[in-house]
C-alpha cells in the first residue's frame, strides 16, 4: 500500500515538473516572438540596405521575402539572432535557455536553413 502511494506521489511530482518545464519553454518561445523578432527584422533591413548595389538591388520585394523567410518560424528567428549576434550562446547559457533553444531547434529542425 505504501509503495503505491509513494509511486503516486512520484508520478504526480513528475507531472508537475513536466508542466513547469513546458511553461518555461512556452515563455521562451513568446520571448523570441516579442523581443527578438523586432531586432532580427531591424538587422535584416540594415544588412540589406548596406549590401544594396547594382548587382543586388535588395528592393522592397527582396526585403519582404527575406523578412518573411527568417521570421516565419521561431527557430529561424532564434537562428538569425544568433547568426547576426543579436544574442550569444553565452547569453543562452546565462539565462538558462540553452536547453530550450536545443529543444526548439530539435522540434523545428525541418524549418532550419
Amino acid at each position: 500500500m505504501e509503495v503505491i502511494v509513494l509511486l503516486a506521489f512520484g508520478a504526480l511530482f513528475w507531472l508537475v515538473w513536466q508542466l513547469y518545464k513546458a511553461k518555461k519553454f512556452t515563455q521562451f518561445k513568446q520571448n523570441i516572438e516579442q523581443e527578438l523578432k523586432a531586432k532580427v527584422i531591424d538587422s535584416i533591413k540594415q544588412e540589406l540596405a548596406e549590401t544594396r548595389s547594382e548587382k543586388y538591388p535588395n528592393n522592397a520585394c527582396h526585403e519582404q521575402a527575406t523578412i518573411f523567410y527568417w521570421t516565419q518560424y521561431k527557430s529561424r528567428i532564434l537562428h538569425a539572432a544568433l547568426d547576426k549576434e543579436i544574442i550569444t550562446k553565452e547569453w543562452l547559457k546565462e539565462s538558462g535557455n540553452m536547453r530550450n533553444a536545443q529543444h526548439l531547434f530539435h522540434v523545428e529542425q525541418r524549418f532550419l536553413p
